[in-house]
């Protein structure tokens, strides 16, 4: 008789977590409130143009190639992957710099700018490889025991964790300029964070950029999950949308099914949960069973920024690379307003473009294009009212993009907008503080001491997504799903494949 598993959300953790378990065979069936699977990495339709709702970037391609040959089947079949070179432009207020994973222009270009920082490239390539090859480990084990955490594994890569300093401090070691080293320490706000305070190991962010790449996927990032979908689909599980789960089942202290929202009890062996960490927990979880993650105690814990996106149908082609990153012009103090302040900033901050319609047609009508627009702004704890500040706010974006973009006159070009604001995110993305990057990324809230992947709350419950160990970032979710999938297979004594790479 096949072990039955459900997971809640079709997420991409969920989404490889079910593609796993499901080649593996067990009987998976995966509850999706949504009319699409994705979560916050789902495709967004705005008239005739496409969008990735989330994330942009697919970083460290490896990771999806080895969960895809993990469940017997070649990414390549479903997706096409296209690398992106340069891989992203930075504008600050003097100077643009096109950032490349060839070594050689990227240091032509550092020696252009910045005159004498070319050594320090090289060195920051030396020592964040050792620092990547050191930690890489230790990010695709489990640690949901103390045992499992007190690891000879961790115990070799500790020198390699920079105790003490923050990313910021760390890239300054490579190069003597501020905004150089901003150029490869802005990368911490993939992980909500402020580079001042983003611990100095995820310095290996700009190296994983910088050695492997950057990606683009022919459709939008969003097809990603879809094929997942489709996998699962394929080795007989069930992925079932518009099925919104009301709460988990509990037999003493341990899960045992879930309750959906039409009053259906559907049982199983195991339950993985993939939906937001700090929504399953105060919607999903009885009061009574909330232990250590209660409302009050998870208002105490630290989260990501959240995030103010637009998501653009222009009526011509855009002059814009692919990715663009535009730094406000006194960059540490809209860091400070977003991440410590929590306050909106005004007149100056930092925002993202993406044109991915200048790789991929098949995005935007033709001689038209779609712009995906991300301004970092403070999570729900600011206690900003957005159904006031909306309308002033994209104004104020328009107007900078305009001023310091070469999209001059977008206003008049739009002809198709969507805005998510972090209400939003919270209220119908069911995101918990509309804290889109989930707990931050603080050593108080990593490995051990992040929510565990086996849940140290409840038996039968296992973890998947950002807000679990790895943590945030498509390529640490997909690890998250299989760290969790070899648990509960190990648990029912279900072979577990060697992983391709490792």
């Amino acid at each position: 008789m096949k072990k039955r598993i459900i997971i809640v959300g079709a997420g991409p953790g969920g989404l490889t977590a079910g593609m796993l378990l499901a080649s593996r065979g067990f009987d998976v069936s995966i509850f999706e409130s949504k009319s699409t699977v994705g979560g916050r990495s789902s495709g967004l339709k705005v008239g005739p143009y496409t969008f990735d709702v989330g994330p942009t970037f697919l970083m460290m391609d490896f990771v999806l190639k080895e969960v895809f040959q993990a469940a017997g089947r070649r990414v390549e079949d479903y997706l096409s992957l296209m690398p992106l070179d340069p891989l992203y432009r930075l504008i600050f207020d003097d100077r643009e710099i096109e950032m490349t994973g060839d070594r050689d222009r990227m240091r032509k270009e550092i020696e252009r700018h910045f005159p004498g920082n070319g050594a320090g490239y090289d060195r920051f390539h030396v020592e964040e490889k050792a620092r990547f090859e050191a930690l890489m480990p230790c990010l695709t084990r489990d640690y949901s025991s103390l045992s499992s955490f007190l690891s000879l594994t961790l115990a070799k890569a500790v020198p390699h964790l920079g105790l003490g300093k923050s990313v910021f401090q760390n890239l300054s070691r490579y190069f003597n300029d501020e905004k150089l080293v901003l150029s490869f320490t802005f990368q911490s706000k993939y992980l909500g964070m402020s580079a001042w305070e983003c611990p100095a190991l995820f310095s290996m962010l700009p190296y994983v950029e910088h050695a492997f790449g950057i990606y683009h996927v022919r459709g939008g990032l969003h097809k990603i999950s879809e094929a997942m979908a489709r996998v699962v689909e394929e080795a007989g599980g069930h992925v079932h949308l518009n099925t919104p789960v009301k709460t988990l089942l509990f037999d003493g202290d341990a899960v045992v099914g879930v309750e959906l929202e039409n009053g259906q009890k559907e049982m199983a062996d195991a339950v993985v949960l993939n939906a937001d960490f700090g929504h399953a927990m105060t919607r999903l979880v009885p009061p009574e069973r909330q232990g250590k993650y209660t409302p009050e105690r998870l208002k105490k814990r630290d989260f990501s920024c959240s995030t103010f996106m637009m998501y653009l149908g222009v009526n011509q082609k855009v002059p814009m690379n692919h990715h663009t990153i535009v730094f406000a012009r006194d960059y540490k103090r809209n860091v400070r307003e977003v991440f410590k302040e929590k306050v909106l900033s005004r007149d100056d901050f930092s925002f993202y473009i993406q044109n991915a319609s200048v790789t991929d047609p098949t995005l935007a009508p033709e001689g038209k294009s779609a712009l995906y627009v991300l301004v970092p702004v403070p999570n729900q704890k600011s206690g900003l009212n957005w159904e006031r500040e909306k309308g002033p706010f994209r104004e104020k974006v328009l107007r900078l993009i305009e001023e310091r973009t070469p999209l001059k006159g977008l206003s008049s070009q739009i002809e198709e907008e969507r805005i998510v604001t972090p209400a939003d995110w919270e209220n119908q993305g069911q995101v918990y503080l509309g804290a889109t990057f989930n707990l931050a990324h603080r050593f108080s809230q990593m490995l051990y001491l992040r929510p565990h992947n086996e849940f140290e709350e409840f038996r039968n419950c296992y973890l998947v997504g950002g807000g679990t160990h790895p943590g945030s970032g498509l390529p640490v979710i997909y690890e998250s799903a299989r760290i969790s999938s070899d648990l509960i297979s190990r648990k029912f004594n279900v072979p577990v494949p060697v992983s391709p790479g490792r």
